[in-house]
């Protein structure tokens, strides 16, 4: 599928405002000459389902999906890939000729996050912190290469019944426990990834942490997807520790790459993404 010339692409979301998205595809989108816009749009629940008979009817080639309608959106889809149907979210839509198809990149990008900083998780002790759309991505994409997940959330039904997916769809073990009293120090003592996935931390709330230097160590990687701040207070903790760090940035960019391929068919120019992303960041 080649993009034509005025193609409109977008992000629903309620709220929208603090999405960094049409700043990172419109770039794309201008490096490669396409006459293409990225365009934000505020949609509240209860309009969602109007949303997307309003994308086959004007005709917008794709939408990527954000807080709140990731899961509520799968409803008014025709088909969905595999990572999505996996996962039971969507964060990507492609306008097909009138068919609506839902994927998931969250869980690619994640991964492509680690390994842009040479960081393999396969036989690697994972803490993944959040049972939400993007820890589901998450533990989907990692879980079959690591060699332990271990999933803490503050709901511990949530994070029994990801666990539970997991396995049931991977056949592979996974671990849950809640997000409570000492649970993260005594998961950590061996872990070699810890990955936050809950908008702890994030703007404007950034003087929260989930973990301090007291219980991170040297020896292990710690990476925060969030990305505003790109340094959060987590990572400059795991700083203090000695620990490894990796920041939202990344996982944003890339998921969104692999969302622009899908749509145009086009390589997406990834550094011209992440600059633009950084460029927006340093302005807040």
């Amino acid at each position: 599928m080649s993009t034509k010339a005025g193609d409109v692409y977008g992000v629903v979301g309620d709220p929208i405002e603090h999405s960094l998205s049409p700043e990172m595809h419109n770039a794309a989108f201008k490096k490669l000459g396409l006459n293409c816009i990225y365009l934000p749009f505020r949609v509240a629940p209860r309009d969602l389902k109007s949303a997307m008979m309003g994308m086959r009817a004007l005709n917008i080639r794709g939408f990527n999906v954000t807080t709140p309608h990731k899961t509520a959106v799968i409803k008014y889809l025709d088909e969905l890939d595999e990572a999505a149907q996996e996962v039971g979210a969507v964060n990507t839509i492609h306008n097909d000729k009138g068919r609506l198809i839902g994927y998931n990149t969250d869980g690619l990008g994640a991964l492509k996050a680690l390994q842009e900083r040479n960081e393999d998780p396969s036989e690697k002790r994972i803490v993944l912190i959040g049972a939400g759309g993007a820890a589901r991505a998450i533990a989907f994409s990692l879980a079959g290469r690591a060699r332990s997940v271990l999933i803490l959330n503050r709901s511990k039904h949530r994070a029994v019944k990801l666990a539970k997916d997991v396995e049931r769809r991977l056949g592979k073990k996974t671990l849950a426990r809640q997000l409570v009293g000492n649970s993260l120090l005594e998961a950590l003592r061996g872990a070699d990834i810890l990955i936050n996935a809950t908008s702890v931390g994030m703007y404007p709330r950034t003087d929260e942490t989930l973990a301090t230097r007291k219980v991170l160590h040297p020896d292990m990687v710690v990476f925060d997807i969030i990305y505003n701040p790109p340094k959060t207070l987590l990572l400059r903790e795991a700083e203090a520790a000695g620990a490894k760090t990796i920041c939202g940035v990344g996982m944003l960019v890339h998921q969104g790459a692999e969302a622009f391929k899908i749509w145009t068919d086009h390589s997406p120019p990834i550094e011209v993404m992440r600059r633009a992303l950084m460029k927006e960041l340093s302005e807040w």
